[in-house]
């Protein structure tokens, strides 16, 4: 299976850089895996697709402000990247971005007299970092720390993406990219779904860079996926088994929430509570062991996520999709419209 498979023309205009007004206000396209048959409403109306008895599964990853800027001694401009906290303390694997490669050892100085001191290499691309001088580093990190809005919007992030780059459920702190499927979601539209006897449960993981890395194989097989740290609760698993058991659906919001429900399945579909890391590829060929339904944005192509969307829906039916996407406008990526695929 080539990678080149997975690609379609996309006008430069349908990629949304900024969030619509209303979160729920986004327009919403439905596929229908068994008539094959696609429809558009806007997704305030998901309602009319959900039945009493069906569990939305969502990531409850908060989003951290992992963009930070220092200088060096010598007034070198140095940008970090956090990308996760490593064993005990302030020390984080980090990109560094500068107009000369840091070395082991280098300080780096950033807001209120912190410093960051550059350890070794953690990783191929990325340093091990230690930062020191101050007592809160997670309420210092949301005081300057910059929202890491994805490098295909084009632009700086701003004031209201540390709001609207959030789901309005996240809670756990780590990832460094949003779960976009549930940027949607209002408090109202969920008080709605309940309401209406559509139960929800959480799984967290905290969502990394390689959602962003480019394949660089030619063929799909050859791909090795990044991992990602998650944790799925026992009330969650529980949820799971009492959704199937009433003949429920279990609706994944986002491709994060579907890889981590797939992951910690065994061959039954029995989730396993618990935390790790996940590392799951999936590809057209793949057979789900507990997603019953799932809603996702609009993805780029030739990408894992695109893939995973192909292998839930068919892979031509979804080519199909959104090539019908392109041609009707919607709004693509982390700020665009949804699907769901039902």
């Amino acid at each position: 299976m080539l990678v080149s498979d997975f690609c379609f023309d996309l006008p430069d205009q349908l990629i949304a850089r900024y969030p619509a007004a209303q979160r729920d206000a986004s327009r919403l396209m439905v596929l229908e895996r068994q008539g094959q048959t696609i429809s558009e409403t806007s997704f305030d109306r998901i309602t009319d697709w959900l039945r009493p008895g069906d569990l939305l599964v969502v990531n409850d990853t908060r989003v951290i402000p992992a963009r930070l800027f220092g200088v060096k001694p010598t007034g070198g401009r140095v940008e970090i990247f956090l990308v996760e906290q490593s064993g005990e303390g302030q020390r984080w694997r980090c990109l560094l971005r500068s107009s000369k490669t840091c070395q082991p050892g280098q300080l780096i100085h950033l807001p209120d007299d912190v410093t960051a001191e550059v350890l070794q290499r953690s990783g191929e691309q990325d340093w091990l970092i230690a930062f020191s001088g101050c007592d809160d580093f997670d309420a210092w990190l949301e005081r300057v720390g910059q929202m890491p809005i994805p490098p295909y919007l084009g632009r700086e992030s701003e004031e209201l993406d540390r709001v609207r780059y959030q789901t309005v459920y996240a809670g756990v702190p780590g990832a460094v990219a949003a779960p976009t499927a549930g940027l949607h979601f209002t408090p109202q539209l969920l008080e709605l779904l309940q309401q209406r006897g559509i139960e929800l449960a959480t799984v967290t993981l905290h969502v990394g860079l390689g959602t962003f890395q480019p394949i660089r194989a030619e063929r799909v097989e050859d791909h090795v996926i990044h991992r990602e740290r998650y944790q799925v609760p026992e009330e969650t698993a529980a949820a799971v088994a009492a959704a199937k058991g009433r003949g429920g659906r279990v609706i994944a919001v986002g491709t994060t929430a579907c890889r981590t429900l797939e992951y910690v399945a065994g061959q039954a579909g029995t989730l396993r509570p618990g935390a790790g890391e996940a590392d799951i590829f999936i590809y057209p060929g793949y057979r789900f062991k507990v997603v019953d339904a799932l809603l996702t944005n609009f993805h780029l192509p030739e990408s894992t996520l695109l893939m995973l969307v192909a292998a839930f829906a068919g892979q031509e039916f979804v080519l199909q999709a959104y090539n019908e996407a392109v041609k009707r406008k919607f709004r693509f990526y982390s700020y665009g419209d949804a699907m769901l695929m039902v």
